[in-house]
């Protein structure tokens, strides 16, 4: 099979496909060809929604598990991009409100717009 080519998604057709993609490749293995294809194809499709609007509204922490599932990510390695790994249990299980400095970090990490991690949510237990 021929390796797919991927460039800027320009209309909802390419959108699609690279969707039905990025599907196949989701739990490619890490430092696969296939891993490295998906994350470009996140890359490709962030950048798509956020120029279309199509992000979700979905709360923060809600934002982030995604994310984290979509680039292969666990919890382990946002504490070590954030530094304190009691800390991002306690953001990721609603215990604790993002920081700004947890919120640059992650916004970065994750390719996802600061704007959406500042948004307000529900704390469990308050």
């Amino acid at each position: 099979m021929e390796k797919q080519q991927w460039y800027l998604i320009e209309n909802e057709t390419d959108y699609q496909n690279a969707l039905v993609r990025y599907e196949a490749l989701k739990y490619a293995p890490k430092g696969s060809d296939e891993h490295k294809e998906k994350l470009l194809l996140v890359h490709l499709i962030t950048e798509y929604e956020k120029a279309h609007g199509t992000l979700p509204e979905i709360d923060p922490i809600e934002m982030i598990k995604i994310r984290m599932e979509d680039f292969g990510y666990k919890p382990a390695d946002l504490a070590q991009a954030y530094g304190d790994k009691g800390t991002v249990s306690k953001v990721l299980n609603y215990k604790q409100a993002l920081s700004l400095s947890m919120i640059r970090k992650f916004s970065q990490m994750l390719h996802i717009p600061a704007d959406t991690l500042i948004k307000e949510y529900q704390l469990k237990g308050t």
